[in-house]
């Protein structure tokens, strides 16, 4: 999987599927972020699925959906509290895009 390294321990991705979820494993990623709102796409797998095989996979997973690139301050505040715990994180939404602009809010 390539992933997009936007900070020494995070990652950005677009969807991610159950393959995508053990290559995480494999390649060391702690924590999953779910950026992306379920139903956005109708072949779009639910959150709680890719939650449920992560967590089978012994990585954790937040959900922090984000609708388009209005950041809201409850998103900002949980993915502060995820990059306060020091983990590989990979998150996602659609393209990364959101994911990434998060991250910003998230740091600065």
């Amino acid at each position: 999987m390539s992933w997009t390294q936007i900070a020494d321990k995070f990652f950005v991705n677009g969807q991610i599927d159950a393959a995508d979820v053990a290559a995480a494993k494999e390649a060391g990623i702690e924590l999953i972020v779910c950026n992306r709102p379920d139903g956005e796409e109708a072949n779009q797998p639910p959150h709680a699925q890719l939650k449920a095989l992560a967590e089978e996979a012994g990585i954790e997973f937040t959900y922090l959906p984000m609708r388009d690139l209005n950041v809201l301050p409850e998103a900002v505040e949980g993915l502060k509290a995820v990059l306060a715990q020091d983990k590989k994180v990979l998150a996602y939404c659609r393209s990364g895009r959101r994911s990434s602009v998060l991250f910003e809010a998230a740091v600065v």
